[in-house]
């Protein structure tokens, strides 16, 4: 199956469950695949409205930003995703967003 057939799969379903945090955030997913980082910036926010606490969502923003060497706005969302991860005590999450903290830094 292609991404855009994915793409379509996943819109329908949303129809029917546009609150779904994890149709959301698989959407966030194929439209950054597809390079449609538009479309994709706005399913992470949106996941993040959904569920403040969808650490993965501030990850993807993260590295979305990063990519197109937007490293401030990268920075605010691996950094928001840290403390999300601190508050969850979730230390592998928490890890990853400071290594990502740090490449960008340095």
């Amino acid at each position: 199956m292609d991404r855009l057939t994915r793409i379509d799969m996943v819109c329908k379903l949303l129809e029917q469950e546009p609150n779904d945090v994890f149709l959301n955030y698989t959407l966030g997913l194929e439209h950054n695949a597809e390079l449609n980082l538009v479309d994709a910036e706005t399913q992470f926010k949106k996941v993040i409205e959904l569920d403040k606490n969808y650490i993965a969502a501030y990850y993807q923003l993260g590295k979305l930003f990063e990519s197109q060497l937007k490293n401030e706005d990268a920075l605010i969302y691996f950094k928001l995703g840290l403390e999300k991860a601190k508050e969850l005590k979730n230390n592998k999450s928490a890890n990853e967003f400071e290594e990502a903290i740090f490449l960008l830094e340095d």
